[in-house]
Order: C-alpha cells, then structure tokens, then sequence
C-alpha cells in the first residue's frame, strides 16, 4: 500500500472533476521523491450544504471513516487524510483501480433476475427494474463484506450503494464515499442487508469491543476534533449495541433502508 507521507507531502496536481459526483470531487497524482500514486481529492469548498449533516465538513467524516476503519484492523477504507490542495483544504484518498473481470464474472453487488441468486451470493431486495422486469439486489456472500457491513452499522453509514464497493482483484474490498456518517441519528442505508439478523462472526465483534474500548479513550478525543461529542457519544452507543445484540442490524422503520440509486 502506498505510503502515507506520499499522500501528506506528495505534491497533488488534478487531472479532471469526477462529473458524476453530486460534491466537487477530482482525480488527480501526488508526487515525491520520484514516487507518484493516483488519489482522489474533495476539497472542503466543493461540498453542497447538508442539513442533517450540519456539523463539520463531508471531508472531516470521509476521514474520520478512515480512523475508524484503520482501529478496528480492517482497512475497508483507502488510505485517507485531511490536507490542502489546489483548492483548499479537503480529503484525499488513494485511488482504487478495480479488476477487469473474467467473462461470465459480476460484481461484487450485482442485479439478477428474480428468483436466481446465484451460490455463494444474498439476496436483498426484489424489485422491478426500468423495464418493469422481476430483478433481486443481491451481494456476494463473503468475509470481506461481512466486515463492511459491520463496519456501516458502526459509523452508521448512510449511503453505501453497490458502486461505492470497489474489488481490486487482490483478495481485498475497499469502501468508499464516506461523507455522510456518524450521524447521531440511525441513518444506516445500504446495499449490504442480506445478512440482517443473522450472527455477527465472532472475530468481528472481538474487534468492535477493542474499538469501543478505544473510543472511551484517546481514540475518542481525537475523533472529537472532526465528529462532535453527541456523535461520538452514538458511535459508542451503536458499538453497544452490537455488542449486546451480536447480530448484524435490521434496517430502520424510520429510513428509507436502500441508497437511491443503488449503484
């Protein structure tokens, strides 16, 4: 994995703005020293109002994402950090190039035709697609997900769709966009339901303990200086309750459960 001093010190020259993005968000390189990585780069300024996010800035919470990620031992999130840029201060994240996949291979959260969730795979929502056609969300069926579906019950994720779920090819599952976390209110929204209900794997809730252990200390200060108190106060809360319930969660009555889109 790149370097994070190439990520802190690197000289950050932007290629172009990711249009699709609903915030300014920009592909560009940092560079030092004869090393060079690709990153992605949201300055401060670029993001729209939010008004059931109006503490902090979407990119204190793309980071504090990756703080959480990196204490729990999970490395979901790229490399993450808050620095200035061409544009002011923002986040910048390392650039994930997913996998070309094999003929007859999908994605690792994929539409299929009803009722043909294919093996080793979880069925999440039926629904009609565009052209009015029986189609069931599904999501591959395995540990690397597992883990980033905890990992949104705890920063209580409100958009995980199926393209912010990137697989490099290499055994690992990186999430991205995490702006719109940490909220002190249930806000959990993603594509990866199908194992709610079930047990957390033991391993898992092994390490949500020794973060909640974590945020009672110097952990929690230093997520106080980009989350406030009363959002801290929740992450702890949601940790509990895990902890209590060893299950992975049930969408809320009160929120819509799936991203729109979904991917």
């Amino acid at each position: 994995m790149t370097d994070p001093d190439l990520l802190r010190r690197g000289e950050l020259s932007l290629h172009g703005r990711l249009v699709a993005a609903s915030n300014g968000t920009f592909q560009g390189s940092v560079s030092l020293d004869g090393e060079s990585a690709t990153v992605v780069y949201k300055p401060v300024q670029g993001e729209r109002p939010l008004w059931d996010f109006p503490d902090g800035t979407l990119a204190e919470r793309e980071y504090a994402a990756y703080v959480v990620s990196e204490a729990l031992g999970w490395s979901v999130v790229p490399p993450t950090l808050l620095r200035d840029g061409p544009l002011g201060e923002g986040m910048v994240q390392l650039w994930i190039d997913e996998a070309e996949l094999p003929a007859g291979e999908t994605e690792l959260v994929d539409i299929v035709p009803q009722g043909r969730v294919p093996k080793g795979w979880v069925g999440v929502l039926d629904a009609l697609d565009g052209r009015h056609n029986p189609v069931t969300l599904v999501h591959a069926e395995i540990d690397a997900l597992r883990r980033m579906a905890v990992f949104d019950a705890v920063v209580n994720n409100a958009d995980r769709k199926g393209g912010h779920v990137l697989n490099p090819g290499d055994g690992r599952v990186f999430g991205v966009d995490h702006g719109v976390t940490f909220n002190a209110d249930d806000k959990l929204r993603t594509v990866l339901w199908g194992w709610a209900g079930e047990p957390i794997p033991g391993e898992l809730l092994d390490d949500v303990r020794k973060l909640a252990d974590q945020l009672a200390g110097q952990l929690g200060a230093d997520l106080c200086e980009l989350i406030t108190t009363v959002e801290l106060t929740a992450t702890r809360e949601r940790c509990a309750a895990l902890l209590k319930t060893g299950i992975f969660p049930y969408p809320s009555d009160d929120w819509p459960a799936i991203p729109w889109p979904a991917f």
